[in-house]
């Protein structure tokens, strides 16, 4: 066996394996013919030409994301970062167009996306950036789709997964924030003093009502009982005005034994002299006395005022036919 024979065995190999390949799953392969586009080869084990066929280039039909951060402005001169990530794909119908019409599908993406979000997110406020955000990825899939399916991709999803202001802005927000819960705080916190003052308040008044109660069935208890011991009184020939003074006397010394038995008091009663009894009974039954002769006064100027009952009208009746005849 020669060398030129074994050099064509190996060549015949080389050319009898390069004829075939094969495409992995979820992938398509560009066939060209002489530098000419020639057929889109699916999954599997392919044939090719050697030599006149070359394998142009493989196109990935997965779903693939980019994620693309922009800086912009909003209407309220705050700059934020939003990070928008974009999720795409060939349409395997159109794997020619993605091949042949796109070069760099990445950089054209991303050029639609900045182009979109600055100018929508300029149009609002920090915090509707934060509540709208979903307006914008909307609008960016919009803006995309309308774009991109020229090329042979289409877009399954836009999100703004990101939203970082400054963070002056930052800071600045988080102390309203903690300003705003502290005055929910300190609403609560009057709210519940105020219930505590009127609970408190009620309960003093319902005190004071049964103290109150408390006091009026002592002193109506005391009226009776002085009622009786006048009774008493009366039985054994002392009148009345005579029983209150002797029954007044007898309390005030009493109050001073109970104030004298108790070593720690501060009370003084006053007037508190040995004569003090003495003194407040002549003072009692001179104030009866002068009440008496009062109301003796009002009974006798109650008799010489007599009423007038035969008062007479100042025109005579008319007489009537029957008594003129």
């Amino acid at each position: 066996m020669n060398i030129p024979f074994i050099i064509l065995i190996i060549f015949g190999l080389f050319i009898f394996l390069s004829s075939f390949f094969t495409v992995k799953q979820q992938t398509s392969v560009i066939i060209e013919r002489f530098g000419k586009f020639l057929s889109v080869r699916t999954s599997g084990l392919q044939l090719k030409i050697p030599m006149i066929d070359r394998i142009a280039g493989r196109v990935n039909l997965k779903i693939q994301q980019l994620d693309v951060i922009i800086e912009t402005k909003t209407k309220d001169n705050v700059f934020v970062k939003l990070k928008v990530s974009v999720q795409f794909m060939v349409i395997k119908e159109t794997v020619y167009d993605a091949f042949y019409k796109l070069e760099y599908p990445h950089d054209q993406i991303t050029s639609y996306v900045f182009d979109v979000v600055r100018a929508e997110v300029p149009k609002l406020k920090l915090d509707d950036v934060f509540e709208r955000k979903d307006d914008i990825a909307i609008a960016v899939k919009r803006e995309l789709n309308e774009a991109m399916t020229t090329y042979g991709y289409t877009i399954i999803n836009t999100l703004v997964t990101d939203i970082d202001p400054d963070i002056q802005v930052k800071n600045a927000m988080n102390r309203i924030n903690a300003a705003d819960r502290e005055k929910t705080v300190a609403e609560f916190e009057a709210e519940a003093s105020r219930i505590r003052i009127v609970a408190k308040a009620k309960a003093e008044a319902e005190s004071k009502r049964l103290q109150g109660q408390g006091i009026a069935d002592q002193r109506r208890e005391i009226a009776r009982g002085l009622v009786e011991s006048v009774d008493v009184l009366n039985k054994v020939g002392i009148n009345s005005q005579e029983a209150s003074a002797l029954i007044v006397v007898t309390q005030h010394y009493d109050t001073l034994q109970a104030i004298g038995a108790d070593a720690n008091s501060n009370l003084i009663l006053l007037p508190n002299s040995p004569q003090a009894g003495s003194d407040m009974l002549n003072n009692m039954v001179a104030s009866f006395s002068a009440s008496n002769q009062v109301g003796e006064m009002m009974k006798k100027n109650n008799k010489k005022v007599k009423p007038k009952t035969d008062i007479k009208p100042d025109y005579e009746t008319p007489e009537t036919p029957e008594a003129t005849e």
